[in-house]
């Protein structure tokens, strides 16, 4: 890689801060939008992991998640091989998952509203770890009750490529660059479009290392 490969994806980066990009009906990317918020966001995700630390999830399949997880609200995402659902307990601990901290909520609520969706108020909070080659392959986001409430995806850390589909796992993503302080919000015709994440590639960021951290804010009871 030359010097100006290194220097010019940051200068865009930069650029397209505080843009808002539409990928699809009802789906947009809000550049930088949580910039302002990453080290008190960061923060609380330390203090969260101290009490429901990162772990590898078991897929019903039986593999093992390149992405660690864990999660803070009323309930969080959980797996294994009984399947996909939300639980009100950790069950690593078997103690209620850590308490959403003000500053995320919040912070889902504006993008949301910024995005075109007023009134989201989110009660769990799914927390990932990539390391690099960590990836998500293309799935849905289905196992909350109510559809009717967007999808708030806040990137802090490495870059990521996001990938983001249609209603059809056939159906082919774009390829969408995410950065430390992007939020993707997706709902309405789109709040069930197939959506993944790139295998991250290795690099050092200045504020977590050699990792990418998402909060995925969702209204799942």
């Amino acid at each position: 890689m030359t010097r100006n490969d290194a220097v010019m994806p940051d200068l865009f980066d930069a650029i397209r801060s505080g843009h808002v990009e539409i990928i699809a009906d009802g789906a947009v990317i809000l550049h930088g939008f949580a910039l302002d918020a990453a080290t008190e966001l960061l923060a609380a995700v330390d203090r969260i992991t101290a009490r429901a630390p990162f772990r590898r999830m078991t897929v019903p399949g039986g593999h093992t998640m390149s992405a660690a997880i864990t999660n803070c609200g009323d309930s969080g995402w959980v797996s294994d091989r009984k399947g996909y659902r939300y639980d009100p307990h950790d069950p690593d601990t078997g103690k209620p998952w850590p308490v959403m901290p003000e500053c995320f909520a919040s912070l889902a609520t504006l993008a949301a509203t910024q995005a075109g969706y007023d009134g989201f108020h989110p009660d769990a909070c799914l927390i990932n770890h990539y390391a690099p080659g960590a990836r998500v392959s293309l799935h849905q986001d289905k196992n909350e009750r109510d559809f009717s409430a967007p999808i708030v995806s806040v990137s802090l850390g490495l870059p990521a490529t996001f990938l983001f589909g249609g209603a059809r796992r056939a159906d082919r993503p774009a390829r969408l660059r995410l950065v430390h302080g992007d939020v993707a919000v997706w709902g309405g015709v789109s709040r069930l479009a197939f959506h993944g994440i790139a295998p991250v590639k290795d690099d050092h960021h200045p504020v977590t290392g050699r990792a990418r951290i998402n909060l995925t804010f969702r209204k799942a009871l």
